[in-house]
């Protein structure tokens, strides 16, 4: 499989973004943590050829406008991963979590129709996706309401939360669970 590998400056700091030779993206995530990404792309494709993209992707665009406070820019790009069916099901409710919103493991996995002892098998599952920010693992905490596990860091979690929260007017933006 070939991969595009595109960087791109953030606020947070330099994103590596991912896509395919049809622009889909594969990863994203954050430059100190490639070696997790270059491990998430080989758990999910085996065999992969990443080469340093010649022309931006059609994300990048849409990741500028998100960090510059329209929110909603990120949910018409296009994503493709591998993964187990529940693992699609868990990243594609991770999408219709609304910008500046939280929700608990808990509740998504009632969400999605399991039981409540299947908030661990959604943590998991969001521990394992590859497309951080487009694919919001960052919306979720934990049952207490505490800021939890974010392969980019807590630090960057609570930035994008505190960021979403406070571009939507929410008067709550600098009060964050656990911070």
């Amino acid at each position: 499989m070939n991969l595009f590998l595109h960087r791109i400056a953030s606020p947070i700091g330099v994103i590596l973004l991912v896509t395919d030779s049809q622009d889909r993206v594969r990863a994203l995530d954050f430059e100190d943590y490639e070696p997790r990404m270059r491990s998430l792309l080989t758990t999910h494709y085996g065999h992969y050829d990443l080469q340093a993209a010649t022309a931006p992707s059609s994300a990048e665009p849409a990741l500028q406008r998100y960090f510059a406070g329209e929110l909603d820019a990120l949910k018409d790009i296009e994503v493709a991963t591998n993964g187990t069916s529940f693992q699609h099901r868990v990243w594609a409710a991770l999408r219709q979590i609304p910008p500046a919103r939280m929700t608990t493991y808990g509740k998504l996995a009632l969400q999605l129709g399991e039981h409540n002892g299947a908030a661990r098998a959604v943590g998991s599952a969001n521990a394992t996706n590859p497309i951080a920010i487009i694919v919001p693992c960052h919306r979720v905490v934990g049952a207490d309401g505490k800021l939890t596990g974010f392969a980019g860091g807590l630090e960057r979690k609570a930035w994008l939360l505190g960021h979403e929260r406070a571009e939507a007017g929410d008067p709550e933006s600098l009060r964050l669970p656990g911070f």
